[in-house]
């Protein structure tokens, strides 16, 4: 009558749990790869666009103190005071580029050289310092009466001319 066996006369071999091995983090997901490059290459973009920025703040300045002298030409009537302050604008921004070499240039060498990133052609609209309006800052500042210049062509000019700037010379060698 008894069917079932004697269960304390009998231990039952029953096999133990084995967990599984836990997850390794290697080799990681194509995904995170993904991520991974995404991550560099948005950091690579970032410290780019920096560098560029901090590299051309001389000609951020030189912009802002230019846009200050052509807030001002409207106040101030003297013709002669202008061209000197556009003179030491551009002679500050040339020796910041090109250091030592152009601070002592005055007259027709100081206008070729403010002609040099202009000059892709030897046709007279790329020389407008030499030629062009930009001739009154050859010997204008340092005459007492100047003639008659065209104030509303020379501020696009050294405006231009900022713009065209490369990197300072420190800057390119710092690369």
């Amino acid at each position: 009558m008894n069917t079932m066996p004697n269960q304390q006369g009998h231990a039952l071999q029953l096999r133990d749990i084995h967990l599984p091995e836990p997850v390794s983090w290697w080799p990681v997901a194509p995904g995170w790869w993904m991520v991974l490059a995404v991550t560099v290459l948005l950091l690579a973009i970032v410290i780019f666009c920096v560098r560029r920025y901090q590299q051309r703040r001389y000609r951020r300045i030189g912009l802002q103190q230019l846009s200050l002298l052509e807030g001002d030409v409207n106040l101030q009537q003297d013709q002669r005071q202008l061209i000197q302050q556009l003179s030491q604008l551009l002679r500050h921004l040339a020796v910041l580029h090109y250091g030592q070499s152009c601070a002592g240039l005055a007259g027709e060498a100081w206008l070729t050289f403010l002609d040099q990133p202009f000059q892709k052609k030897t046709a007279p609209e790329n020389k407008p310092f030499s030629v062009g309006v930009g001739q009154c800052l050859g010997s204008g500042p340092y005459q007492k009466i100047i003639a008659e210049i065209d104030v509303a062509a020379l501020f696009p000019l050294c405006r231009m001319w900022i713009k065209k700037l490369p990197l300072a010379a420190k800057q390119r060698g710092a690369k």
